[in-house]
């Protein structure tokens, strides 16, 4: 057994040790789901970053790098932005202070919009904790010099994360991605000189690798590059904008103070993270691409576990490997407990028993959480291109969900009906789009796009344009219907 694979393991098991003794703490609904709402901002910062550092930045970031250079910070950058604009609402969010986005969404827009968004959140996040799982398989193939299988090592990375949510809930993922958070920009930190150094530096690598490598926009970007580019943007600004996991984060801080000092935080980490990860990419590429057959799926996405195995000192590989593992199990925590939440709290809680024992819905959710972690790894099974399934999964997340939501805490006028039209026209466009991706025939799909019109466009279209002319066609709120989201004076 290599050193990379026993460092690794050995880590794991000190995670799980260390979850099962944080499950003790867990006793009600509060600590499962939100921690006790007692999280300093020192944790926070961390546990943000490992919500949105996941193989969408390790594996398909990289495997996009390696086929479009630096233009694949297009994908990072609606994030940071994301990050900004939500800077200047974490205080509120935490100020409302429940457990979900449908809590939100149904004290603005009622009990239609808590379901039908419950039910978009559902699709996204089982297709984004499914190939958190294949991304752990693939890493786990690539460290082992294929000795584990990719399908092994998908359901290695599916136990781990299952078990580790079943078991603590946010209690564990808190404290769990608290290491990892730690290990993840560390390893970044000191694996990119390494890794520029054995490229040769800038010049050779900008002599390795043809033009576009170093261009804003690619004209590898499918049929409409810029098009492509900006639809990039828009899907991860929108997905982080709403993302459940991150509220149920700001629900979990001690203070509305601590949640909007970890945000700044958490913004410098993210950009710092996803930039050098891009930088790691580019420049082991350009060494390695003799070794990389692009045409072959997901290989692109091997070339930062490359870097970390030839590129570095063993130590620092050791370490990039297992931030490598950690934004797996860490993403995949989190996506998890989201939809298993959702479950609970606005679906069995919310229509079928409203005065649930406490103790009994916890003991149901671990249930539930075993549930939809085996969901994502059937889907997971099928899987082919992470890249591809992150794409759709933010997409019907951001357009579904984030725009109500938004409107729901920033505009007086937005209505229930113009809220409710929003969730379900942004679903309905975004299904529609992927199923014709899949059914229309390859010339009509240029890089996956129908009529190579990134998926983003059309649904963002049609979930923005229900909103306001939903609201603006329907009598405006009441002051008492809005009065918790813009108290009177």
């Amino acid at each position: 057994m290599s050193i990379y694979i026993a460092v690794i393991f050995a880590y794991l098991l000190v995670l799980t040790g260390f979850n099962f003794y944080r499950a003790r703490r867990v006793k009600s609904q509060d600590d499962f789901q939100v921690a006790g709402r007692s999280l300093k901002w020192q944790v926070m910062v961390f546990t943000l970053i490992c919500t949105w550092i996941g193989s969408g930045t390790f594996i398909s970031g990289a495997e996009f790098a390696s086929k479009a250079g630096f233009s694949a910070l297009w994908l990072a950058a609606g994030a940071w932005v994301g990050i900004i604009l939500i800077y200047f609402l974490a205080a509120k969010i935490h100020t409302f202070g429940q457990y979900t986005v449908g809590d939100v969404l149904e004290v603005r827009y009622g009990p239609a919009a808590r379901l039908f968004g419950a039910v978009a959140l559902i699709l996204s996040f089982i297709s984004i904790v499914s190939y958190q799982f294949v991304a752990g398989g693939f890493i786990l193939n690539v460290i082992t010099d294929g000795r584990i299988s990719e399908a092994t090592g998908t359901f290695i990375a599916a136990a781990f994360v299952i078990l580790f949510t079943a078991v603590g809930g946010m209690v564990a993922i808190a404290y769990t991605d608290l290491p990892n958070g730690i290990i993840i920009v560390l390893a970044c930190l000191l694996a990119v000189p390494f890794v520029v150094a054995a490229a040769g530096g800038p010049a050779a690598a900008k002599e390795a690798l043809e033009p576009g490598y170093f261009a804003v926009v690619n004209s590898q970007f499918g049929a409409h590059p810029w098009l492509k580019a900006i639809g990039y943007f828009l899907s991860t600004l929108f997905l982080l904008m709403g993302v459940q996991s991150m509220y149920q984060k700001f629900y979990s801080a001690k203070s509305a103070r601590d949640a909007k000092k970890a945000v700044a935080w958490w913004t410098l980490g993210t950009i710092f993270v996803e930039t050098v990860v891009v930088v790691i990419a580019v420049f082991a590429f350009s060494k390695l691409q003799g070794q990389i057959d692009l045409s072959v799926p997901k290989a692109g996405g091997k070339v930062v576990l490359m870097a970390a195995k030839q590129l570095v000192p063993v130590p620092i590989g050791v370490l990039l490997l297992g931030a490598a593992c950690a934004v797996v199990i860490s993403t995949g925590m989190n996506y998890l407990l989201s939809p298993s939440t959702t479950l609970m709290r606005d679906i069995y809680q919310r229509f079928l028993k409203r005065d649930a024992d406490p103790r009994k819905m916890v003991a149901l959710q671990k249930v539930l959480v075993v549930v939809v972690g085996l969901l994502a790894f059937l889907l997971a099974t099928q899987l082919k291109s992470v890249l591809e399934m992150s794409f759709f999964a933010y997409t019907i997340y951001g357009v579904a969900i984030t725009p109500a939501l938004i409107a729901a805490l920033t505009w007086r006028r937005a209505t229930r009906a113009g809220g409710l039209i929003s969730i379900i026209a942004g679903t309905v466009v975004s299904v529609l789009f992927f199923i014709l991706s899949k059914i229309l025939p390859a010339s009509k799909v240029p890089d996956g796009d129908p009529w190579g019109i990134p998926l983003i466009y059309p649904a963002l279209a049609a979930s923005l344009l229900g909103l306001v002319l939903g609201s603006l066609l329907t009598p405006r709120p009441k002051p008492e219907e809005i009065e918790k989201f813009f108290p009177r004076a």
